[in-house]
């Protein structure tokens, strides 16, 4: 047996986690390496030592920080990126990846995420396409301006392909037990959003900011029986699901960023946002450990509004219907 056959050990289960269960590990090895299968099974018992290049190859292939691999102590972090990029990588590859994970989240046997919502969750605005719509069109003309949207004006439509990918999400999102903590600035970004695009005169017609502010209304309300059930289920279909699976607390003042960790069969990955919806991820566990330590202490500083807190849960959603409420004034009053 070689010295390093412990930490190859690591490093091959690790790989096999996260392969699909009709994925054969033995092909992919030596496919990767360019070696015979028996070479591959020699290296996977531990027979066989990897060189360097051959980590190299296996750690960028698979996506794996060998920092994790060690449990290697450091102040050292090592992220990856889900980000649209100006080499190709759009808004449909990034929604796309994001579907991904969230599908490998999903099909695991124990799963948890937990949201500290600065913002609505991206999920939500696929419960809707006239929010999806005016989200692609401001990420596109604010966010992405060199992404080749050619619509001036907002159209509150967005295309079937794109929806049904944000669907697919939402659906994936409603299915996992979740724990969610907002603030009353959660839904303040969108009504940011919406005046600034107002201002702008990007809306061809009043009619529809004023219909953004019914679908908003309309959303809230979904969210506040998904919080008084206790469970996430699809806006218009049957309330059904298990009950404690989702949670949803009120913080006062501490939500100043989105932060994501997930935990799935025992591990751990946090998801950081930048630039607005751009995601770092890692897997470092003492970095998961830091996330989520902060997170439980942010929720036992927290109201819980889920479940039998009604006084709370409509005290709570009051206040955000008076920002929507607000912002339909001020369109109005623009006639």
């Amino acid at each position: 047996m070689n010295g390093n056959s412990g930490i190859q050990e690591m490093l091959f289960n690790l790989i096999k986690s996260k392969l699909a269960p009709n994925i054969s590990f033995v092909h992919d090895l030596s496919e990767l390496l360019g070696i015979s299968y028996d070479s591959a099974y020699r290296r996977i018992r531990g027979q066989k030592d990897l060189t360097l290049e051959e980590v190299k190859k296996i750690c960028e292939y698979y996506s794996i920080s060998m920092d994790e691999t060690l449990n290697f102590q450091s102040n050292n972090v090592s992220f990856t990126t889900l980000a649209i990029r100006k080499d190709g990588f759009t808004f449909e590859n990034w929604l796309h990846s994001l579907l991904v994970e969230m599908k490998k989240i999903y099909e695991c046997r124990n799963r948890e995420i937990i949201y500290a919502a600065k913002d609505v969750p991206i999920f939500y605005y696929f419960e809707f396409p006239e929010i999806a719509a005016f989200k692609f069109f401001f990420w596109h003309k604010v966010l992405i301006p060199s992404g080749g949207y050619d619509h001036d004006h907002i159209i509150l439509d967005v295309p079937g392909e794109l929806f049904e990918t944000g669907r697919k999400l939402l659906t994936c999102y409603t299915k996992i037990p979740v724990i969610e903590i907002w603030s009353e600035d959660t839904i303040s970004s969108i009504i940011r959003q919406i005046d600034y695009c107002l201002e702008s005169g990007f809306f061809f017609l009043n009619e529809d900011a004023l219909k953004l502010c019914d679908v908003i209304a309309v959303w809230l309300n979904h969210v506040q029986s998904q919080a008084e059930h206790g469970y996430q289920y699809m806006h218009q279909r049957p309330a059904e699901g298990i009950e404690n699976t989702y949670k949803l607390f009120h913080n006062e003042i501490l939500v100043n960023d989105n932060t994501i960790l997930v935990n799935t069969d025992g591990r751990k990955t946090a998801y950081l946002t930048y630039n607005v919806i751009n995601q770092m991820i890692t897997k470092n566990p003492l970095f998961c450990d830091q996330i989520e330590n902060f997170l439980r202490n942010l929720m036992q500083k927290s109201t819980l509004i889920s479940g039998t807190s009604a006084k709370e849960r409509h005290h709570f959603f009051n206040s955000l219907h008076e920002k929507v409420k607000a912002l339909r004034q001020r369109i109005e009053r623009r006639g």
